[in-house]
């Protein structure tokens, strides 16, 4: 029995810990992540595999992350054209697009939900919880039902084929979402703070614009964060709005290369991967700002 006893205080250590996680339950849990990522990550390998085919071959038994003859034609076509077959590149017209659009639908969203987060975190007036319910509450409607009013409303104001239009379109759906964001963060900003300016002479603006703001970076920048990947992948809207080549933006640009009888699948993964590398540095610099500001509890002092 006595020799034993080491394989029994093993196979209690390993399974049951008296404190803390036991190893099992960690190794588990690691396995379970890495499978979990493996799943993730699958599907953007195929596409980079896809995009790297010569003669945007789509199907194959071969499982290589790098494909046999592997080439950077399809790369080269969507960034700079094909001057052979007399075709020119709109790649870094529909990233401009798509850039000045999304931009200024983050600005604006972000700017009218600052203001309208503190009203409702600050002031009690008539209609204020109604009114935050109903913005909850438009957020439960899929965007589908929204494209004929957003039309309607659109072509009344001459807005259709303008990327005006759709900066508007955006707006619609991203503030209501910023708004219960930024409101759930100025809610655990201590109310002394803004007392002590009101005593010192500041204005309601000045205690906006030079406490509540500055403290609320974290959430800003999630809010921007959530209006900037709303519009910049969207393609339903945008298809509606806008029939304008010169205006598409990337969502609609890359469908270019899906014809009626034939797809280019090489250029159109090669711009899907191509589109994936911006978004990627963004989330990069900004992820000091993403942990602190998702979890929007810590009070400020």
């Amino acid at each position: 029995m006595s020799a034993l006893h080491p394989v029994i205080r093993f196979y209690r250590w390993f399974f049951f810990r008296a404190r803390g996680d036991s190893p099992f339950k960690r190794l588990l849990i690691h396995l379970a992540l890495i499978f979990a990522s493996l799943i993730a990550v699958y599907p953007v390998l195929r596409v980079v595999t896809i995009s790297l085919r010569p003669n945007d071959t789509l199907l194959t038994t071969s499982l290589r992350i790098i494909p046999e003859n592997a080439t950077l034609e399809n790369y080269r076509a969507v960034l700079f054209g094909e001057p052979e077959k007399h075709r020119q590149s709109d790649f870094f017209l529909w990233l401009w697009n798509s850039f000045s659009v999304v931009i200024v639908t983050s600005i604006i969203s972000v700017a009218l939900a600052a203001l309208s987060a503190y009203a409702f975190s600050r002031f009690r007036f008539p209609g204020r919880n109604p009114a935050l319910v109903f913005l909850f509450t438009t957020q439960m409607i899929p965007a589908g039902m929204l494209l004929l009013p957003l039309f309607v409303m659109l072509v009344r104001l001459k807005m259709i084929n303008t990327s005006l239009g759709l900066i508007i379109a955006y707006s619609v759906s991203s503030v209501p979402l910023t708004i219960w964001t930024l409101k759930g963060y100025y809610d655990t900003i201590p109310l002394d703070l803004e007392e002590a300016a009101l005593i010192d002479g500041a204005s309601r603006m000045q205690v906006l614009t030079r406490i509540i703001l500055p403290l609320s970076s974290p959430a800003l920048a999630i809010a921007f964060l959530f209006s900037f990947m709303g519009g910049w992948s969207e393609y339903l809207v945008a298809r509606v709005v806008l029939q304008k080549n010169e205006l598409f933006t990337w969502p609609l640009g890359i469908f270019t290369y899906a014809q009626q009888f034939t797809v280019s699948w090489g250029k159109f993964a090669a711009a899907s991967v191509l589109i994936a590398i911006p978004v990627m540095a963004l989330f990069l610099y900004s992820s000091k700002w993403l942990i602190s500001g998702l979890t929007l509890g810590s009070v400020k002092g």
